[in-house]
């Protein structure tokens, strides 16, 4: 039986012929990273190898790592495997990896959404034999609404707000998230404020992305100053003490999971805005078309639920375990090292 050109184990999804893992979550010697989410860049492998953008964000979460950067669409090979990143539209840096051997192709997505979001450089379809796929969002509820209605209904909020006394803040991912809010706010209402592990993020990106002028909240900040502005802050803030000096307040959280109205309910949130860094349903089942694959895994997600669908369009689906959480584990915001 032939031996598949990338295997998944207990460390990660792996390339034999190159000894190379994509995205592991255990340390090996050599690892391709798509992206600087937490469940995807881990530290602990001696080298990294991720488009050139994603350099100073796993740098900075990870600290002092051996890593060298790609551009987009730049071909190199390990042990007579080629390799390329193409953009993946998740966030900054977000690559979909490329795998090439004798005529071969496998794309490995990570996350990837298919919506231009103004900040992430566009995801781009590339063409394969096999597709490795995230489902995060992978059933037909989830329908995104374009993201200016959703920006222009969180800008309408935070001006009702204001008009009543009163300071928005809006939960986030410190990493994609955070910035792709900050890039849509319409700054002419007030002044943005970040929690200092959005702060120290937005500050690595300034390099790559012009976003509006922000305020860091720190010890000194007085709740008279914030009153009536906006607060930028990630999820684990909420409940927390830091949030008591934004009284009078009122919160909301942009993610997928506002389309289910207990979401909101158990995270205790006024607002919901359903605003989501992964495809929806629509969006999954466009991208693999495009590919013109004929294999598809589905890593992570409603996999079992999406792959059966596929199955039944005539896709030779099936489905993998690994440790890739998708939007859930953008809330390793509770383990920032940056603090407030």
């Amino acid at each position: 039986m032939k031996t598949p050109l990338l295997a998944f184990n207990e460390k990660g999804i792996y390339c034999a012929l190159a000894d190379v893992y994509i995205d592991p979550w255990k340390p090996v010697k050599k690892a391709i990273i798509s992206h600087g989410h937490a469940d995807h860049a881990r530290w602990g492998h001696q080298q990294y190898i991720t488009h050139i953008s994603n350099v100073p964000i796993i740098k900075h979460r990870l600290g002092d790592i051996e890593v060298s950067g790609v551009e987009w669409n730049e071909s190199f090979s390990i042990r007579g495997v080629k390799f390329s990143l193409h953009p993946a539209g998740h966030i900054i840096g977000s690559s979909q990896i490329r795998v090439e051997y004798k005529g071969e192709v496998w794309v490995f997505t990570g996350d990837y959404k298919t919506e231009d979001d103004g900040v992430a450089v566009p995801y781009e379809p590339v063409k394969c034999h096999t597709f490795i796929t995230e489902c995060t969002f992978g059933l037909p509820a989830f329908k995104w609404t374009p993201q200016d209605q959703v920006m222009e209904d969180i800008n309408n909020w935070w001006q009702q707000n204001r008009d009543d006394g009163k300071t928005s803040v809006l939960f986030g991912y410190s990493l994609g998230k955070a910035q792709r809010l900050l890039k849509h706010l319409d700054t002419s209402i007030g002044k943005v404020y970040t929690h200092g592990a959005i702060e120290n993020m937005t500050d690595v990106l300034r390099t790559q992305v012009e976003f509006p002028e922000t305020t860091r909240i720190t010890r000194e900040t007085r709740k008279e100053e914030i009153k009536g502005n906006m607060v930028l802050a990630p999820p684990s803030a909420h409940g927390s003490n830091w949030i008591r000096k934004m009284v009078p307040y009122v919160t909301a959280s942009a993610s997928g999971w506002m389309t289910f109205r207990g979401a909101r309910r158990r995270r205790a949130i006024d607002k919901g805005f359903v605003l989501s860094d992964h495809c929806d349903w629509q969006g999954l089942l466009e991208s693999i078309k495009e590919t013109d694959c004929e294999k598809v895994i589905c890593t992570h997600g409603y996999t079992d639920i999406f792959s059966r669908f596929l199955r039944e369009q005539g896709y030779d689906a099936r489905t993998e375990q690994t440790q890739y959480e998708g939007e859930t584990a953008q809330l390793e915001s509770e383990n920032e090292r940056e603090s407030a």
